[in-house]
Order: C-alpha cells, then structure tokens, then sequence
C-alpha cells in the first residue's frame, strides 16, 4: 500500500492512513486577509469569554442557576475557538495540511464536542427564559442549582458519547484512495466518504447526529419562544410585558447568530459554491463564541452593574493602597 498501513482486527484488516491532508481553504483568492480575520476574532473571543466566566466567579449575586448556563457557555465557547482556529491557522497559514490519523480524529472529537455543545446551552437558556417568564412564581423551586448543573451534565455526557461513537465508526474504516479531505477541519462527512468499504452506519449517524443537535433544539427554541409570546399577549400590563421580553433579547440575538447561518448553508447547499460553503460554515464556527460574550455583556443589566461594581472595588481598592501605603516592616520584627 506503500501510504497506508493495516489495522488488523479479529476477522478483517481496516486500512488507517499514517495522515489526513486538509484542504478546504487553499486555493481561495486573498485568503491571508481571512486568516488575519480569525486571529483577530480568536483574541476577541478569548478576552470576552475570559472577562465573562471571571465577572461570574468574583460577583456573588451571579451565582445563579440562569448563570450556571451561561458561565458554561463561556467556557465551551473560549475551549471551542482554543481547540479550532489556532490549528486551522496553523494548518492553512503556516502549511501544515498534512494531520496524522489520530490526531486528526483528536481533533474531529473536540470540534464536534463544543460546536454541539453551544446548541445544547442554548436550549438550557431558553428553559430558563420560558420558566422565568411563564411561570415566574415557581421558578426558584423549577430552575435549581441542582437542576441546571445536572441538565449541563447530561448534555455534556449526550454530546461525548455521540460524538464518540462517530469518532469510534470512523476507525472501522478502510481508506485505499484518497486521504484529502475538503473542509477546513477533520470533518466527519468528508472522512467517511473517502473511504472504500461499507460506511452505511456512518451515513445513519451523519443523519440522526443534526436532528439532535441541530433541528431538535431549534425547535424546542422556537416553541418556547412561540409559548413565551402567548403567555406575554395575556398580560393587561403592557409595560410589564416589555419589560420581561427584554430579558429575552441576549439569549434571542445568541439563537439568531448560531442558527441563521447554518440554516442558510443547509437550505442552499447545493446552489452555495464549495469555497463560500466552507468559510461560511467556518465563520459559523468561531464568530458566535466572539459575539457571545460581547452580546451578554451588552444586552444583560446584571452582568452590567457585576462589571461596574468590580470596576468600582477595584479602583477603590488602588486609591486606597496609595492614599495609606503599606510601610515595609524591619527585618528583625516578627510575624
């Protein structure tokens, strides 16, 4: 086989290549513009995510379950762009194309895990959002501590296990032609169609994995939302009304940046030219993690005033240590 060497199993050899090469940006005119982009919009998302999850650590009054789901969103958000745009732009930029067979699914497996993950986060913002607003008496015994942390959980245990078993049919996999894999990551669909025995069950996984993490909670969204506007056309008070849909707004703008452009990629998907389809979907991946932070500290009162109160501490604090300096003792005083 001379590029490819067997992985010999009980009753049939599966041929694993020593490396995948990614190739979905190359070839794109002024490209380079693009990679500055990225470096650009990691940064961004770093610093935000960073400030966000500190903000929600330092103030106690943001200990509560709604910011459970938000710290968490932070964090997949800062361990998504860490674990995506750094190796694609040394993949592209510095043209390293050439990805070995297990680090290839290394990095399908961490890619999968938080783009799904966002999704998923979204639909524990939404819970909270559609508990708060319609049935606001029963909130605190509805959204708990407790119940957050342990949706979160169950989330993240749903995305590693399917995200694994994909990784997992990905290595029953024998690849005899082609090891070029157009897309901008070591992306699932692209693998298992170089390969040159039967891949039906990736295929099935390929389609079951969207309807839930995709469309499911789209829908639930939409529902909540669509169940939300009832509830709020029932209120006599319209300012009372406003005033909760407002709360909304952040978590809205979040669901419209995720989902918009995935929408549009996969509803024109064959009319979209491969080279816009994959930086598009690229965008997707690292431009709601640098607008997430951006939007919730915009948009959310209480991350607001947290921010103002720690900016106010903290000035306090150095004109305090100026005003009474704090005087070096002897060297023979004790302790």
């Amino acid at each position: 086989m001379g590029l490819f060497n067997a992985a010999p199993g009980k009753n049939i050899s599966f041929v694993h290549p020593p490396y995948f090469i990614i190739s979905g940006l190359m070839g794109i005119p002024h490209i380079r513009f693009y990679y500055i982009f990225l470096f650009f919009v990691y940064i961004v998302s770093v610093l935000g995510n960073s400030s966000v999850m500190a903000v929600i650590c330092l103030d106690r009054s943001l200990r509560t379950p709604k910011y459970v789901a938000v710290f968490n969103l932070a964090f997949v958000d800062l361990f998504g762009n860490s674990a995506l745009v750094p190796k694609l732009l040394d993949i592209f930029l510095f043209d390293h194309r050439r990805i070995p067979y297990n680090d290839c699914l290394t990095f399908l497996f961490f890619c999968y895990t938080c783009l799904s993950m966002q999704a998923l986060n979204l639909v524990a913002l939404a819970y909270d959002r559609l508990v708060a607003i319609t049935y606001p008496l029963h909130y605190q015994v509805r959204v708990t501590h407790r119940f957050m942390i342990s949706m979160i959980a169950s989330f993240w245990a749903f995305i590693i296990v399917a995200v694994l078993i994909a990784v997992g049919l990905i290595t029953r996999l024998s690849f005899c032609k082609s090891v070029v894999v157009h897309s901008y990551f070591c992306d699932h669909g692209q693998i298992y169609r170089l390969a040159c025995n039967d891949h039906f069950p990736n295929y099935v996984v390929s389609c079951l994995y969207p309807v839930f993490i995709f469309w499911l909670p789209l829908l639930f969204i939409l529902l909540s939302y669509l169940y939300i506007s009832c509830t709020l056309a029932k209120v006599a008070n319209f300012q009372r009304g406003l005033k909760a849909l407002k709360t909304c707004t952040g978590h809205l703008l979040l669901v419209a940046i995720y989902f918009i452009p995935l929408l549009i990629t996969f509803t024109l998907m064959e009319n979209i030219h491969p080279n816009a389809r994959i930086i598009n979907l690229s965008l997707t991946s690292v431009f709601p993690p640098m607008l997430n932070p951006i939007i919730y500290v915009l948009q959310t009162q209480e991350i607001k005033d947290s921010l103002r109160r720690l900016l106010k501490n903290s000035q306090s604090l150095k004109w305090a240590q100026r005003k009474h300096p704090i005087l070096p003792q002897p060297s023979g005083s004790r302790c």
